[in-house]
């Protein structure tokens, strides 16, 4: 689906802000050197880049890769700040209610603007209407592994035994409403299957017990999820991929096992208020795309388990507006209910 996304929605009481920026920007070019120079330079102070989680997930580690090359192509300081809390809406609202000037960025995920709006009927902003997508940095699938006690070694034989047990095998998240969680009941929708849900506070902590063989399965993030993987201490059995991934090419795709259409990517991206000037939406886009492309981002991505993207602006629009939609209707036809 192609998304023609303004940048400048209709309903930002910012608009006019942005209009008048951008109608400036224009008027200084064609005035001539003189008074284009009186135009105040961009940036002329620090950038703040919102992570809107704690340090050291997937969402602060490509903030912290990508703003050193950031800082550097576009000379001022490029500061990592974590706001984390309530899914990451406090992060998020920050940079949503913030002037749209260039300043206030944030690294979103699909957590912040997809996955806590649908699951939040009262969130304090609309991820389709309140930013002003940059650029999605990287995106990485979500694996399906299992304990390595449990008698399964495909798909198809975990498919089967949930089948016969509903309700039998139990399935860890990171919470309630977590992107891990969502992913599992889309997985019971088209499977076909009920399992037990098993929330924890962090992803992580679900992680210790499958190798702990205290809970059967969890469906984790690529990125964190290829360590437990590749040294035997679960059992991979399905990625949400279109194509196998790299860093786990024995693990076959959901579509390859059994289940078709369980593509499901966690996208990680720039973002700033909505109203952003599109020539300021412009530079950060290019550099965000150089620090993309720099050896030491390339090389941690692989690590890491991510695609590398760099998409368009429009295309982190169109993007953001179809998981938004996806786990709207997840949500409510699992019936899932926040803590």
């Amino acid at each position: 689906m192609v998304l023609h996304h303004r940048l400048s929605p209709i309903h930002n009481p910012q608009a006019p802000l942005a209009a008048a920026f951008a109608l400036a920007l224009g008027a200084g070019a064609a005035a001539g050197p003189g008074l284009a120079q009186a135009q105040p330079a961009w940036p002329a102070t620090p950038i703040r880049l919102i992570v809107p989680f704690a340090a050291g997930g997937n969402v602060d580690l490509t903030a912290r890769l990508v703003a050193p090359s950031m800082q550097e192509t576009l000379g001022q300081p490029v500061v990592v700040e974590n706001r984390a809390g309530a899914g990451g809406m406090i992060g998020a609202e920050l940079v949503a209610r913030a002037t749209p000037d260039g300043y206030t960025l944030l690294t979103g995920s699909n957590s912040t603007f997809s996955v806590a709006p649908a699951l939040y009927p009262n969130a304090p902003y609309n991820p389709v209407r309140d930013f002003t997508p940059i650029v999605n940095l990287q995106v990485t699938p979500f694996v399906l592994y299992v304990r390595s006690g449990l008698p399964v070694q495909s798909l198809a034989d975990l498919v089967r035994i949930a089948r016969e047990t509903p309700g039998g095998l139990t399935m860890g998240s990171g919470g309630t409403g977590s992107s891990t969680h969502l992913v599992g009941a889309l997985f019971q929708i088209f499977a076909g299957v009920k399992l037990l849900h098993v929330p924890y506070k962090g992803a992580a902590l679900a992680t210790t017990d499958v190798i702990g063989n205290q809970i059967d399965l969890l469906f984790d993030q690529g990125s964190t999820a290829t360590g437990p993987v590749r040294s035997g201490k679960v059992r991979g059995l399905a990625v949400s991929a279109r194509a196998r991934m790299g860093a786990l090419p024995d693990v076959p795709t959901f579509a390859e096992a059994c289940i078709k259409d369980m593509y499901i990517a966690n996208g990680t991206g720039l973002l700033g208020p909505a109203g952003l000037p599109a020539p300021l939406v412009e530079r950060v886009h290019a550099a965000a795309l150089r620090a993309r492309a720099t050896p030491l981002v390339k090389e941690r991505f692989a690590q890491m388990g991510v695609e590398a993207v760099g998409s368009t602006p429009e295309a982190f629009a169109a993007f953001i507006r179809d998981d938004f939609a996806r786990w709207s209707k997840v949500v409510k036809s699992a019936g899932i209910k926040p803590d």
